[in-house]
């Protein structure tokens, strides 16, 4: 009996020692809290964030990253990158233009309202914006968000695991423009 109980503690001990490597280095569970990525996410949505793949490339246009804004740090939000360093990104008849290049956006439930910028992306951070525009807190807004620094991103997320009906790999935007930096 007692050789039990020390294999079952020992199992539990390695069990949590992995558990804290995962969580913490590579992916941690996530909650879509509101509306202003519908309809990619949805309100209540679970996800699997990459904690990992960040510590080895740069957030690329496109990636759906969870970060801490600088105007709530002890919250996360989650939004689409945009615009990486050195890019410059206005908004202008509900039309969203990077470096001078129209986004191709077809995931956006509704046309933006209002024209915003332009914003150049200063060096280890991005410009981030929520897929429903008309109802999110992002880039746009300074004092809220403002550019999202490199070490304020989490990770990528990468899979919907609830509800189980909706279990999916999210697809991120993979924005096919003429220019690079």
């Amino acid at each position: 009996m007692k050789n039990v109980v020390k294999e079952f503690l020992q199992s539990l001990v390695i069990a949590g020692i992995l558990a804290f490597f995962i969580i913490t280095f590579v992916a941690q569970s996530f909650v879509v809290d509101g509306r202003s990525m519908a309809n990619t996410l949805q309100d209540g949505e679970r996800l699997f964030v990459n904690k990992f793949i960040y510590r080895f490339n740069s957030p690329e246009r496109g990636d759906i990253v969870v970060f801490s804004p600088k105007g709530a740090p002890d919250q996360k939000y989650i939004k689409r990158v945009i615009g990486v360093p050195g890019d410059t990104i206005y908004i202008k008849d509900g039309v969203t233009y990077v470096n001078g290049e129209a986004l191709e956006e077809n995931y956006l439930p509704d046309k933006m309202l209002g024209d915003f910028g332009p914003y150049e992306v200063p060096e280890e951070s991005v410009f981030v914006l929520g897929d429903n525009r008309n109802h999110s807190a992002d880039s746009r807004f300074k004092s809220i968000v403002g550019f999202v620094d490199y070490d304020d991103i989490s990770g990528r997320a990468f899979w919907v695991y609830w509800p189980l009906t909706e279990m999916r790999v999210i697809d991120h935007q993979n924005y096919d423009l003429s220019f690079e930096n």
